[in-house]
């Protein structure tokens, strides 16, 4: 046979793939490393043909056994074990391009120094779980709401009604809690989540049809799926429809998973607006509180804020840096046990206007933007980390109930509140890697399809992304998102506000707050015992009770470690509830008796000792000073300093 190259095809059970050989060329050259040679074996037919193992084929040529250009081979291996857990990376010849199609024994075949990044781990949006209505423990609240009627009454119209007080037609029967035109009247823009379930429910189960039953939530989901049914290897090795995701279009989310933030003080706000006054630069923290019925959204959810924690953190004029917050869990624990939980962030966005009134600028408006690119990106990472379990979902959850509070200037120039969500969508594109924020805070960026080397990505998996917008002649028309979209799109506003009196579970408060060493401010020893009413020489117990509902120092408290897990658990529950006579009873505690003592001791230690007196002047003294000042002359001079 002539020494020119010829093509040969291959089928095993990882695929088909091609070699260009030499009919010079010996079998054992065509075998790959990660193949045992024991158990390979050529055929000329997928089943019942000439089986030959290759390790019999040792030293002779492709052209002594008759193959041609073109001919067909099928083989039959097993892998070997790998040697450790790293992925071993295939190189390809400079003169051929990576594409689906270069492949060998099923593995792509990858430029010079690319590496096979391994397939992105099941998330749990993927994991189902059967009979979810059964199995999920919900909050208390969403049982509760679940149980409730959810109607609005409405009275008899006295024009259009003709029936009897006792009677019911249309223009008096109670309205659905989603209905258009009670919202528009109210001017609710957005529906509370439990009447959107009940408006997705009622159209996704119908007693009637006697079908079975059907969670009607569902979490979207924009990565490609792990475990494809097909039997195609896994992205980004192979893809198919069953496993890549659709399209996505995006449009305003019509409902919002908590509808009202409430502030139980107006002085948790002034608190934290302090770090402002006093040095000028922006702060972040985070609301601890919990969630009640709202009621003037039906079947409404508000979140009540009862005090806010500063992080660890760098404050600039322009924003904020977050530093490791390695005492996360144990704030959390001391919340959990005053019967909190972590509802929401706030932050601040404040620049002064410079008119020495107290004004400040105002740069968020209906003309610039609301809520930041960046600010959506990092919202939507929170409410990834926060999510709100519900039994009417497969995957036995939806959403979130976390909340951002931002603090900037209106357009008066004074300091306002404003409330936001990121919408479900917003969550799964920043999780899957979709979007980026961009240098226009108006804007949010689609992430191309390469890498920042120009390389086609294989982390993930790009659908096209449109949304869809009113234009000039006021139809709705669909346009592509890329490169980029409004911001407007992937977030929902919420309402905020005070009660008319202050029913906060703890006390404004006047004990150091954390992490505000930039200003001079810091929780020792000596703000304790100020606090409780200790001093050296007495001790103010009712003082002492009063004081601790106060959350900041409830948390150092915790992080002195001195009261055991039981008596931890009484202090908050007396800083919650304000009863004198549990109060007393953590008095006698032996951890409270041990941390009032090593705080009169700390007032000991930190106390000055008494000044000794200052000589009398010479003046007061007379003749008596010059006297003293001779005495004293004559003692010098007789010492020697050798």
């Amino acid at each position: 046979m002539s020494s020119k190259q010829i093509l040969l095809r291959f089928e095993s059970k990882n695929g088909q793939f091609r070699l260009t050989v030499k009919p010079t060329d010996e079998f054992p050259a065509l075998l790959p490393k990660n193949l045992d040679p024991r158990t390979l074996t050529l055929s000329n037919k997928p089943h019942a043909g000439e089986d030959r193992l290759l390790s019999s084929l040792n030293g002779i040529a492709i052209e002594r056994v008759g193959l041609k250009h073109g001919d067909k081979l099928f083989i039959k291996y097993n892998d070997q074990p790998p040697t450790n857990s790293a992925l071993v990376a295939l190189t390809a010849r400079p003169s051929q391009p990576y594409n689906s199609s270069n492949r060998l024994d099923g593995q792509p075949i990858l430029r010079t120094g690319d590496l096979l990044v391994p397939p992105l781990p099941p998330t749990l949006p993927l994991t189902t779980i059967k009979n979810a209505w059964e199995v999920v423990k919900q909050s208390p609240l969403d049982d509760r709401l679940d149980r409730m009627d959810g109607k609005v009454p409405r009275p008899r119209d006295q024009k259009m009604c003709k029936h009897g007080p006792k009677g019911m037609c249309d223009y008096c029967m109670p309205l659905e809690p989603f209905s258009p035109k009670y919202l528009e009247e109210r001017k609710i823009k957005h529906l509370s989540f439990h009447s959107y379930l009940r408006k997705v429910n009622s159209a996704t189960n119908k007693p009637e049809l006697k079908s079975s039953y059907m969670p009607p939530l569902n979490e979207p989901y924009y990565r490609v799926k792990p475990d494809c049914p097909s039997g195609h290897p896994q992205w980004p090795e192979g893809i198919c429809t069953k496993c890549q995701p659709s399209a996505i279009t995006l449009q305003p989310q019509p409902f919002r998973m908590v509808d009202h933030v409430e502030f139980a003080s107006p002085g948790i706000v002034d608190c934290f607006l302090n770090f402002w006054r006093l040095s000028g630069t922006q702060r972040v923290g985070f609301m601890y509180g919990h969630y009640e019925e709202y009621a003037e959204v039906p079947l409404g959810i508000k979140a009540v804020v009862e005090a806010i924690y500063e992080p660890p953190q760098i404050d600039e004029v322009d924003g904020c840096t977050l530093n490791s917050w390695k005492n996360e869990g144990d704030v959390d624990e001391v919340a959990r046990l005053s019967c909190l939980q972590k509802v929401g962030v706030i932050f601040t966005d404040l620049i002064d206007a410079g008119a020495g009134d107290g004004t400040v600028v105002c740069k968020r408006h209906m003309n610039s933007y609301y809520l930041s690119s960046l600010e959506v990106t990092i919202s939507a990472r929170l409410q990834a980390q926060h999510h709100k379990a519900t039994k009417w979902s497969d995957t036995g959850r939806f959403g979130s109930d976390f909340v951002t509070c931002v603090v900037s200037g209106d357009e008066d120039g004074g300091i306002a509140i404003s409330s936001f969500q990121v919408s479900n969508s917003a969550v799964e594109m920043v999780q899957a890697n979709l979007i980026e924020p961009s240098a226009d805070p108006t804007v949010m960026l689609v992430c191309g399809r390469e890498e920042e080397d120009g390389s086609e990505s294989r982390t993930r998996y790009m659908p096209e992304v449109f949304y869809r917008r009113i234009n000039e002649y006021g139809a709705s028309v669909q346009e592509n998102a890329k490169p980029s979209f409004p911001v407007e799109y992937l977030f929902v506003t919420l309402t905020h506000g005070f009660p008319k009196e202050s029913t906060g579970t703890f006390d404004v408060s006047d004990f150091p707050i954390e992490n505000r060493e930039a200003i001079g401010e810091g929780q020792e020893l000596r703000s304790v015992a100020k606090k409780l009413g200790v001093s050296s020489g007495k001790v103010e117990r009712e003082k002492g009770i009063r004081s601790v509902a106060d959350f900041h120092l409830l948390c150092f408290l915790h992080g002195m470690g001195i009261l055991s897990q039981e008596e931890e658990s009484l202090l908050c529950h007396v800083a919650r509830s304000h009863d004198f006579a549990e109060g007393f009873q953590l008095l006698k505690t032996p951890g409270w008796a041990t941390l009032l003592a090593i705080l009169q001791e700390s007032g000991n230690a930190g106390k000055r000792p008494p000044k000794r007196p200052s000589p009398p002047s010479f003046l007061a003294m007379g003749d008596d000073y010059f006297d003293i000042s001779e005495r004293l002359a004559k003692r010098f001079k007789r010492a020697s300093l050798k």
